[in-house]
């Protein structure tokens, strides 16, 4: 069993962010969204990964995950030259995949649920394809599945404007080697793109033995700024746990589970949890508030933030107001802001200043 995790794609929904970075390396609780789907796969027992990247994003992507051995696993770069569609990231990677079953995992997406019932599920049954579902408020924006009572999965369709469900596909798919001969018969959409619902509507067309699972626990899609904060407060209330030694000063004071990193530096602040700081920080007479994430060599001094995160690098000073609900981008500046009464909200790329006078 091999896997396939798509880290490619232009991210035009997290920009300005995406226009220096993968989105997919954007860190949620401090680490980058990728790692967490591979942590996942490998905790599956599935250690071969083959990794789609892009020509744009590819290098940091290749930079800041390796060759897989910090996970146990053993990583192979495959580049997709242009988006042509989930399908087509299947295609560029058949030397890749050869004739293995695989798991098909969008980089962007973070689940609660392990792999291992769905993995099992896939290989006890000998199916061609397994799909994971989930209720949606939304159908129309995603690829929504039509089943029968059995978990049969009888109709596929990709952003449909008349739903036939609610059930939206989770991006992470389970496939038999048949899926490269439905992805041969298939056409490029409307949109021009070599759809993967395409591909599977191909196997249940010619009664292949495709079935679906309803996923339990949360599911995150992290494409945008709300979700990605979504994210971040969901990861730091399950996993945080509080560190048994802060060092801090005498004045700062540590409310709830925080975790701070080697190096930093927490000077007359409150940090009231769950929040984590990364290493080489200094947060003087500052306020940090639940459910932010600060990554490594921040600078913060005289500034409130709460449900935010703050991404390497970062520098923000004299920000009287407090600063919610935002993503501040690597290297970002904030900088003197004279009192005022109301939150600011900030989604800002790498590498930017903003001044407020």
């Amino acid at each position: 069993m091999k896997a396939l995790i798509l880290s490619g794609g232009k991210g035009t929904r997290l920009r300005p962010l995406t226009y220096t970075g993968a989105k997919q390396l954007v860190p949620v609780a401090n680490k980058p969204i990728l790692w967490y789907g591979i942590e996942g796969i490998v905790a599956a027992g599935i250690t071969d990964i083959g990794i789609i990247i892009s020509p744009e994003t590819g290098e940091e992507v290749k930079v800041k995950t390796g060759d897989g051995s910090r996970f146990g696993a053993k990583i192979t770069y495959i580049l997709q030259s242009e988006p042509a569609g989930l399908a087509h990231a299947v295609k560029v990677a058949r030397p890749f995949l050869g004739d293995s079953p695989f798991i098909m995992y969008l980089g962007d997406n973070l689940i609660q649920s392990q792999l291992d019932p769905f993995l099992e599920t896939f290989n006890k049954q000998k199916l061609d394809a397994l799909i994971l579902l989930r209720p949606v408020p939304n159908p129309s924006a995603f690829g929504v599945a039509k089943v029968d009572e059995n978990g049969r999965v009888l109709q596929l369709v990709e952003k449909p404007k008349v739903p036939p469900s609610n059930l939206a596909l989770v991006g992470i798919y389970f496939f038999a080697p048949s899926i490269h001969e439905a992805i041969d018969k298939i056409q490029p959409s409307a949109r021009g793109e070599l759809e993967i619902t395409d591909a599977i509507q191909n196997l249940i067309d010619r009664e292949k033995h495709v079935e679906a699972c309803n996923l339990d626990g949360w599911w995150l899609d992290t494409g945008k700024k709300d979700d990605l904060l979504s994210a971040n407060q969901i990861i730091l209330d399950s996993c945080i746990v509080a560190s048994t030694e802060l060092k801090v000063d005498a004045k700062s004071q540590i409310i709830g589970r925080v975790q701070i990193g080697e190096s930093s530096e927490i000077i007359n602040s409150t940090v009231r949890g769950p929040v984590v700081i990364g290493e080489n920080c200094r947060i003087e007479n500052s306020f940090i508030g639940p459910y932010s994430s600060i990554a490594d060599r921040v600078t913060m001094i005289d500034a409130d933030i709460e449900h935010s995160v703050i991404l390497q690098g970062a520098k923000i000073t004299g920000i009287h107001q407090r600063i919610v609900d935002s993503v501040i981008g690597q290297r970002a500046q904030i900088i003197n802001a004279p009192p005022r009464p109301k939150a600011l909200r900030f989604m800002i790329g790498d590498d930017s200043q903003i001044e407020l006078v």
